[in-house]
């Protein structure tokens, strides 16, 4: 039986925004990086792997995602991704492409919806708990980046975990709904996007589970599971 094509594959990571500009504005995108396959193809390599180039506020270099089927317009458009896959396939280059499925931007409407009330239909979206008696974090958690994993909700009235930034609210995994938007989504890329692959990032912490106990051995919530508060989170 056939091995599948990425096992020993050489593939070359692409970060679009320092790759190369094509425009003049300072900021490296995808017309940028379609012309220069052939110098990419040259170098021997069976694919590139492109860092996420989906619309976002850049708190974190585009992995706080604020729409996972639209395309940045600091990088481009969807034809000009399209145009991408049609050249690098043409030279024998596959394409990969991140897809941030564990947590998503503040600015997501999801996330938005969600910090509006304890009742809202996507309420149970993300990981939600209530604050200590003396108001402080539910736990000792600390985030992939450093301090507090918690950070207060004041139009809720509640603490929201973040794996990473702040900005960067952890999606609720046990959620039915959930896993069928992000399904979804990943569908929808594929299909739009005709990828050769995709890389899933940061998928360890993506599902909390009980119990929600402070850690002793290290706070760190990477590679944890974590528990949230929330209807239909504990599965």
């Amino acid at each position: 039986m056939a091995h599948p094509w990425w096992r020993g594959a050489v593939i070359y990571q692409i970060y679009p925004r320092s790759f190369r500009d094509s425009n003049g504005d300072g900021i490296g995108d995808l017309p940028g990086i379609t012309a220069h396959l052939d110098h990419v193809a040259a170098l021997g390599v069976d694919a590139i792997w492109i860092s996420p180039f989906f619309t976002s506020p850049m708190a974190d270099f585009g992995y706080d995602i604020a729409d996972f089927r639209g395309v940045d317009p600091i990088f481009g458009t969807l034809a000009d991704f399209d145009a991408l896959v049609t050249r690098a396939h043409a030279r024998g280059l596959r394409v990969m492409i991140d897809q941030v499925l564990s947590h998503c931007s503040i600015e997501h409407p999801w996330f938005r919806e969600s910090r509006m009330s304890r009742d809202n239909p996507k309420a149970d979206w993300f990981v939600w708990a209530d604050a200590k008696p003396d108001g402080s974090p539910p736990n000792n958690w600390l985030s992939i980046f450093g301090g507090v994993a918690w950070r207060w909700e004041p139009r809720r009235g509640q603490y929201y975990l973040h794996n990473f930034l702040a900005d960067q609210p952890q999606l609720n995994f046990h959620q039915p709904a959930v896993r069928q938007a992000q399904l979804a989504s990943t569908t929808r890329n594929c299909a739009t996007t005709r990828p050769s692959r995709s890389r899933r990032a940061a998928v360890a912490a993506s599902r909390p589970t009980i119990p929600m106990r402070s850690s002793t051995t290290g706070t760190t919530t990477r590679g944890r599971k974590l528990r949230c508060s929330s209807r239909n989170c504990a599965g």
